[in-house]
């Protein structure tokens, strides 16, 4: 499964910086796969692992704001290797066939 979310502090003011890589620490001490970009971070796991760490980095986030704004996006599968990057690399190698150099 992979888990796309974004968790915004509200009224924070327009630097959040600060309080999303509290977010981004959660992740990373997971030890799940995962890919942080401007928008969202990604996570792949089981349903139950995933969950937990998007449950843990919101309420990081929450510990430093009063409210919060939670975005997620889940891709529900069946067991894909890799599916954080093996998406992407499908998506490549047609492209790549376009290329008529």
């Amino acid at each position: 499964m992979l888990v796309a979310f974004s968790v915004t502090p509200i009224g924070a003011g327009e630097g959040v910086a600060e309080l999303v890589a509290e977010a981004v620490r959660v992740v990373r001490a997971s030890g799940l796969p995962h890919e942080t970009n401007a928008m969202f971070t990604t996570i792949e796991g089981d349903w139950d692992e995933v969950m937990e760490v998007v449950r843990r980095a919101t309420e990081a986030v929450r510990a430093h704001a009063g409210r919060v704004s939670l975005v997620l996006k889940a891709d529900l599968r069946d067991s894909v290797d890799d599916a954080l990057h093996s998406k992407v690399a499908s998506i490549e190698r047609i492209l790549a066939a376009d290329d008529p150099a």
